[in-house]
């Protein structure tokens, strides 16, 4: 196997087994090293050293030529720091070189967040009669109750939820767990959910999944974004709402509720408060916002 190939293969297997990254994050990463190895090669470099320095910055300069955003220019500097790191952590380098290059500067993006009012009028979307509209109910509300990403509220399994106590057992990012409180309205939906609608769409087969669609199959993330945007569409929400919305909104309100940084961080499931940090820029703006239409010198 190449040279470049079987370091590239030796990194990643790292991150999957020694970080727990998921394949679309490896994926990325096989994809920024891969570019990386053809400029190398192209500037007739067979192997990397600690000396890279000016390489690594001549290929961030080129990309910077190709208008590939800074946040995008970003992602693939981090995806070369980590691999120059492993490769010194693996005593193949003696030195990072990738650890002297500034990652470009990005303007933070603060998200759209919906209001309180709009989230009551998507969690109240679903017809309940129906054994689907159930399922979404309860879905939406756990979503909203406990901010989590749709791929942690499609994982769920029955046996992660707690209804005495009102708290979920999320797995995050890295396979880390947490515990999340629902509060009691998600309990009272799921409770409604798995007494009434789960045994239906069940129809005799047994699943571990805590949402299911049919035959027992467990939901997807593309299939629940489809309900969400349908359920959107009928409130008439014209702001663009992916699942990811609800976590930004839980976090959003509890902090202009009075909830502090620190808690919201342990329940998102945060590795550093600084991703955290944006719900008090996002919340800055909104009073900027009711300060400029409200106040008579605004």
């Amino acid at each position: 196997m190449p040279y470049f190939n079987t370091l590239a293969d030796q990194f990643l297997n790292y991150l999957l087994v020694e970080k727990g990254l998921s394949g679309k994050t490896l994926a990325a990463y096989g994809n920024d090293l891969s570019r990386y190895f053809d400029y190398l090669r192209s500037k007739g470099v067979e192997r990397v050293s600690a000396d890279d320095l000016p390489l690594i910055a001549d290929h961030m300069a080129e990309l910077a030529k190709t208008h590939l955003t800074a946040r995008s220019r970003a992602r693939h500097l981090v995806a070369l720091r980590g691999f120059y790191r492993f490769l010194v952590r693996e005593e193949i380098l003696s030195e990072d070189p990738a650890r002297r290059v500034d990652l470009p500067r990005i303007g933070m993006k603060l998200p759209e967040i919906l209001s309180v009012g709009e989230v009551e009028r998507l969690l109240t979307a679903p017809d309940t009669t129906r054994p689907s509209g159930a399922r979404n109910a309860a879905m939406l509300e756990l979503l909203y109750a406990a901010g989590l990403r749709v791929s942690e509220l499609v994982n769920l399994k029955r046996h992660d939820v707690n209804l005495e106590v009102c708290c979920l057992k999320v797995k995050g990012k890295g396979a880390v767990e947490r515990l999340v409180p629902i509060g009691l309205h998600a309990r009272e939906k799921l409770i409604f959910y798995l007494e009434t609608a789960r045994p239906l769409l069940l129809k005799g087969c047994d699943s571990p999944v805590l949402f299911v669609a049919r035959a027992g199959k467990p939901m997807t993330r593309q299939g629940f974004w489809k309900i969400l945007k349908q359920y959107a569409d009928r409130s008439g929400i014209r702001k663009r709402i992916t699942p990811h919305s609800f976590r930004h909104a839980f976090a959003s309100h509890l902090l202009e509720n009075g909830a502090d940084l620190r808690s919201i961080q342990m329940m998102l499931g945060h590795a550093d408060i600084s991703s955290t940090q944006i719900y008090t820029h996002v919340a800055r703006k909104r009073l900027q916002e009711i300060h400029e239409k409200y106040h008579p010198r605004g």
